[in-house]
């Protein structure tokens, strides 16, 4: 055993070395590619509700501009609760 430890880097053991190193950076870039488009999905998702709650604040904004609705009426809450109903919140049970 001694014998081997004399021998070095071999060549059959530097493309091991060359072919896990080659193998282990591909992974790391697959899963950085994975986490970015993880990412941008998200950002893509909370653009769109931010998109929605934008939407929804003007609606509001200008039914209270016409006088359709009061102020104390929106605040009241069944209309709270119904609000978020319509948004997809359920009851507690």
């Amino acid at each position: 055993m001694s014998d081997r430890r004399g021998e070095g880097l071999t060549e059959e053991k530097l493309k091991k070395i060359a072919a896990g190193t080659t193998a282990a950076g591909v992974l790391l870039i697959l899963f950085l590619i994975v986490i970015l488009i993880v990412q941008f999905v998200q950002i893509g998702i909370a653009n769109k509700r931010n998109a929605e709650y934008d939407a929804a604040i003007e609606h509001y904004e200008e039914l209270l501009k016409n006088g359709e609705v009061t102020l104390e009426t929106l605040q009241a809450e069944e209309t709270l609760r119904e609000l978020a109903i319509q948004n997809g919140w359920t009851l507690p049970r």
